[in-house]
């Protein structure tokens, strides 16, 4: 005969903590994105009664759009910002990527493949040395990547007016390669007669691959620790220099794909475009629920954060107002953000 042990009574003590089931709405809460997506629901409804035309097709590519290409950024940084890390090259990174695929291909006279390839070298070892300083100096991340700034945005100018006797780079849109480059950089797809960029489809792949490795990976508990403290995560094996380089090298992967696409989009780029598109990002990663002191965020509240910026960004233009209000939109998005998503997390941890 086989006996069966009573069922202990809903919330005795004889209840194995770790079997207890959490509730919907406790899950719901403690989701770092779930701020972000309560404002993106009220920029959208906003601008949908503001604005006539924002509700068009045509009108939702372009918002996505604008989104995608602050996105493909915004996910890394909000990656090295979960890591408890900044960077503030990642503005003028962008266009020292473009700049050495175009110069490399112009001035070798090669396929822009290989120029494509180059910029890839040479952005991710950015990349390195910013992780490597800043592992090997221990000086703050601010310091480190302000100086890289200053550096680049001097070496963009400096060498474009070396090599080309102007500010912008020579056209390559007659050179071998370029229409296959273009068509993975900066093609239009057309879905259902709407135009849709590349770039959207870059931007989700990115979101997919970085919610997959905070989730689901080992890396990402690095990631998650390093953030949250880096001597008590290296105290317990997490491997924190390793981490935190690649963080750094997945911000520059991000600005070679955002770099070529401006490239394949004009053709040609100019050396000072960049500067301070860095706290764009940063503020996309802030809104969708970063943590300016690390150790908290998604990947996905990231792109939330993009979506809010392109939906403001095409959706004054779309109710014709003047454009000049923008940036104070963008700072009121991120105050009331910021405070919607510490009140997130305090109802969170209150319930816990």
């Amino acid at each position: 005969m086989t006996a069966t042990a009573p069922a202990p009574a809903p919330g005795g003590t004889g209840a194995d903590e770790r079997l207890l089931r959490t509730s919907p709405l406790r899950r719901l809460l403690g989701r770092p994105e779930l701020g972000s997506v309560v404002g993106a629901v009220a920029v959208f409804l906003f601008f949908a009664v503001a604005a006539d035309s924002f509700l068009r097709a045509s009108s939702l590519s372009t918002v996505l759009y604008a989104a995608s290409v602050i996105g493909i950024m915004a996910v890394p940084v909000a990656l090295l910002m979960i890591g408890g890390e900044f960077d503030l090259s990642a503005g003028v990174l962008v266009t020292s990527s473009a700049l050495v695929s175009s110069m490399f291909s112009y001035q070798m006279t090669a396929n822009v493949w290989v120029g494509v390839g180059v910029s890839l070298l040479v952005t991710l070892g950015i990349g390195v040395f910013n992780g490597v300083l800043l592992t090997r100096t221990g000086l703050p991340s601010f310091i480190i990547t302000l100086g890289t700034f200053l550096m680049l945005t001097g070496l963009n100018l400096g060498f474009t007016k070396l090599i080309s006797g102007t500010v912008s780079t020579k056209s390559i849109a007659d050179m071998e390669g370029f229409a296959s480059a273009r068509s993975v950089f900066a093609s239009t797809l057309t879905v259902g007669g709407v135009n849709f960029k590349i770039t959207i489809l870059w931007w989700f792949a990115l979101v997919a691959v970085a919610t997959w490795i905070l989730l689901r990976t080992r890396a990402g508990n690095w990631i998650f620790a390093v953030g949250g403290g880096k001597d008590a995560a290296r105290a317990v094996g997490v491997p924190v220099t390793r981490t935190k380089i690649g963080l750094y090298m997945g911000v520059a992967f991000g600005a070679w794909i955002a770099g070529q696409h401006l490239l394949f989009s004009f053709d040609s780029v100019q050396s000072g475009e960049g500067v301070g598109n860095e706290l764009i990002y940063i503020i996309a990663a802030v809104i969708g629920g970063c943590l300016i002191t690390g150790g908290y965020g998604s990947a996905i509240g990231s792109a939330v954060g993009a979506l809010i910026f392109g939906m403001t960004s095409k959706g004054i233009v779309f109710a014709e107002w003047n454009p000049d209000w923008f940036k104070f939109f963008l700072g009121a998005m991120l105050l009331l953000a910021t405070l919607l998503n510490a009140w997130v997390r305090k109802r969170a941890e209150a319930s816990t």
